[in-house]
């Protein structure tokens, strides 16, 4: 008998890659065939992880159909097979996946209403952090300003599309009313956050959309404005900050050093 480390190996080669030829003599006993008997786990595992990505991406799903999306997954499952026990967490690479699909090419849109999809999963299953702490805030001195860092709720994504996915996703989801979605209708700037329990999502100008995507990547006050700006020249620093602030989608601070 082969030491247990490889017969896991191969064990897991069956369900994924669906090749039994390691783990078949392995398998001893029973009134089913050992071939029979792997097939059924075989199946449960595509079906298991084809339902907990179609519980991501509804709407893609309905998209494709049924059909599609299982034959997409299937050779998804196969290429990316999850890394952890948690199946919300599965299926965050699904975007890019898509996006080189050979069958996908023709839906140039599809990989970015997934990309809003798993924003959607993301924030709904994140963590709570505690919120900025205003009082702390108002006590930084004027002049150390565009040193600050700020620090954003976990429950909280940006994404931008030239497509309209959020027209997209609304009018693909189980129930939806008819919409007709015009997919040259312009790019969008989306943030995706979780209110309570409730997941919302809202356009941003551009300006808004730069500022806030530079302090979430760590950028400072200073720089993430400079950056707005150069995108947008009406961008007003003082609006966005206190709409920003307004939300309640920061959690803290810093101060980078002069």
């Amino acid at each position: 008998m082969p030491p247990l480390h490889e017969l896991q190996a191969d064990f897991r080669c069956a369900l994924i890659e669906r090749n039994p030829t390691a783990i078949l003599p392995a398998i001893l006993g029973g009134e089913i065939p050992a071939a029979a008997r792997l097939q059924i786990y075989q199946n449960h595992v595509r079906i298991t992880l084809t339902d907990a990505l179609k519980a991501v991406y509804p709407a893609v799903c309905c998209l494709v159909d049924e059909r599609f999306f299982a034959y997409a997954c299937s050779a998804y499952i196969r290429e990316q097979p999850p890394e952890g026990p948690c199946l919300f967490e599965y299926g965050e690479s699904f975007p890019e996946f898509l996006e080189r699909f050979p069958p996908c090419r023709g839906l140039p849109w599809l990989k970015d209403v997934a990309r809003f999809e798993w924003a959607v999963n993301a924030v709904l299953h994140a963590d709570d952090a505690p919120p900025l702490d205003l009082r702390a805030l108002a006590a930084v001195a004027p002049e150390d300003h565009p040193r600050l860092v700020l620090r954003f709720q976990p429950a909280c994504r940006l994404l931008a599309s030239r497509f309209p996915v959020d027209r997209i996703w609304r009018a693909n989801r189980s129930g939806a009313e008819p919409e007709t979605v015009d997919l040259d209708e312009g790019e969008v700037m989306l943030e995706v956050r979780r209110l309570d329990d409730d997941v919302l999502y809202s356009r941003l100008d551009r300006g808004s959309f730069v500022f806030r995507y530079a302090l979430r990547a760590g950028g400072t006050l200073e720089r993430a404005s400079a950056a707005a700006l150069r995108i947008d020249d009406r961008f007003h620093l003082a609006g966005a900050l206190g709409a920003l602030l307004g939300e309640g989608v920061l959690t803290g601070f810093t101060l980078i050093r002069p």
